[in-house]
């Protein structure tokens, strides 16, 4: 018997399956990574927007503010 075969006689009805990030969480390996993909993006464009803003309230606010007075 070949371990292909052996291991799917141990796991039987769980075999071929994703295993799973964490045993009492209904949440697969590959399902996990997409996630975390997913998160760093979004952490990314968050930066990106954070420092959008700041530039543009320090440079283009007082500009305005300047030229708003005169």
């Amino acid at each position: 018997m070949g371990e292909s075969k052996r291991r799917k006689q141990s796991l039987g009805e769980d075999y071929g399956k994703e295993e799973r990030f964490i045993s009492w969480l209904p949440l697969s390996k590959t399902q996990a990574e997409d996630a975390f993909k997913f998160t760093t993006r979004g952490a990314w464009i968050g930066i990106g927007l954070l420092g959008a803003t700041w530039v543009v309230v320090r440079f283009v606010g007082p500009t305005f503010g300047w030229w708003m007075v005169n």
